[in-house]
């Protein structure tokens, strides 16, 4: 009887350990899960502090509002570099916890999380070149062997991201940053558990569409097939992103939109990057990734509202921001690419209350991802 207790024991830890360490979704198979996402911005990856940018402390009840508003993926941009020792590269042990506090909130809520080496001081997104080359790599492979190791365990839910907006914009650079994401993936794989097959996440040459279409033309190489995505921005047109004020060479948009153009105020019209340049770089995306098996995040995307005396034209603007944020969201699912709206403190939500501020641009861009889907509905019976 002793002899059979124990046979059983064995073989029941045998098949528990294969399932501890069962193979992980596939990056496709992933993508496919993960809908329209939005960024906790200026939140974790401010420098040396949390509420540095005006964020507050990040709550469960936070990330509760984000799922409720229809989010099924979160991108937490995360600084490292300002919470380790500069010599040894040692993360903080109360700053790992944290992050891990913040992750766990989100998992709670089943959501797809993100966790990426943002900015944090330049200490690689600045120094994309051959005589950095070899302490950013020694840095990269500290960082990531110590947030792998301590997230080994974590399901398929969390996602790594290699970097955030690598300055580079030549093939020599882009040769430098793919031995950053080789170190990168070394350096997750070699810790085991489930990163043997987590799907990680490597950033296009400053995360630019037409930069990353010309230059990333090979990615590193992995231990295991299917478990890569690829990450690109989108604020184009600048003019109506991000722009604050006009300058020498071109001034501010307030309207984006073949139908949303002001009769009064047209110096402020968009005047190229509507729907149709959204629709080809999205499309030229699908083509060099998405049909090769190599999901597509939209790492950050945004238009936000602005300030406008006129009445009429205020209103205009309103739709015009709403309208972009729709068309990007429809336009990225159409294409198979995943959509995370760049959110900041007193944007979409009130971070501290947890209260929606901006009803309009999330039923906008939830209209987004309902037409995209009614689309590809139609497509398919077509086929049929």
């Amino acid at each position: 009887m002793i002899k059979k207790v124990k046979v059983l024991l064995f073989v029941s830890g045998f098949f528990m350990s294969l399932n501890a360490f069962a193979q992980l979704p596939t990056a496709p198979e992933l993508a496919k899960r993960m809908h329209v996402g939005v960024n906790l911005g200026n939140t974790l990856e401010a420098i040396c502090s949390e509420d540095a940018w005006g964020a507050g402390k990040t709550s469960q009840k936070l990330i509760d509002s984000i799922k409720t508003a229809g989010f099924n993926t979160i991108r937490i941009p995360t600084a490292w570099f300002c919470h380790s020792d500069t010599i040894s590269s040692t993360i903080s042990p109360q700053w790992m916890a944290r992050v891990r506090e913040v992750v766990d909130y989100c998992i709670k809520d089943d959501l797809y999380v993100i966790i990426n080496m943002h900015w944090d001081k330049g200490w690689l997104e600045n120094r994309v070149d051959p005589k950095q080359q070899a302490k950013v790599n020694e840095r990269q492979k500290a960082y990531w062997t110590q947030i792998a190791e301590y997230f080994k365990q974590y399901d398929e839910h969390l996602l790594f991201a290699g970097a955030n907006e690598p300055h580079a914009s030549n093939a020599l650079q882009m040769s430098v940053l793919l031995s950053y994401y080789q170190t990168f993936i070394n350096a997750v794989r070699a810790t085991g558990g489930n990163n043997t097959s987590r799907t990680l996440i490597i950033q296009g040459p400053e995360t630019d569409i037409e930069k990353t279409l010309k230059l990333m033309n090979t990615l590193p190489k992995d231990k295991i097939n299917n478990r890569l995505m690829v990450e690109v921005h989108f604020y184009s047109p600048f003019q109506f992103c991000l722009m604050n004020d006009d300058a020498q060479w071109g001034k501010m948009f307030y309207y984006w939109g073949k139908d949303f153009h002001s009769k009064t105020d047209t110096e402020r019209n968009s005047t190229w990057g509507e729907e149709d340049a959204v629709d080809k770089l999205f499309s030229d995306l699908k083509k060099k990734f998405v049909d090769k098996g190599i999901p597509v995040i939209l790492g950050e995307f945004g238009a936000y509202r602005r300030k406008i005396e006129d009445p009429e034209n205020q209103q205009l603007n309103y739709k015009s921001v709403e309208h972009f944020n729709k068309y990007v969201v429809k336009s990225c699912l159409t294409n198979g690419i995943i959509p995370y709206y760049w959110d900041t403190p007193m944007n979409l939500l009130n971070r501290d209350t947890a209260k929606v501020l901006d009803k309009g641009v999330i039923s906008a861009m939830f209209q987004g991802a309902k037409e995209a889907k009614a689309e590809s509905y139609s497509k398919k019976t077509k086929k049929k």
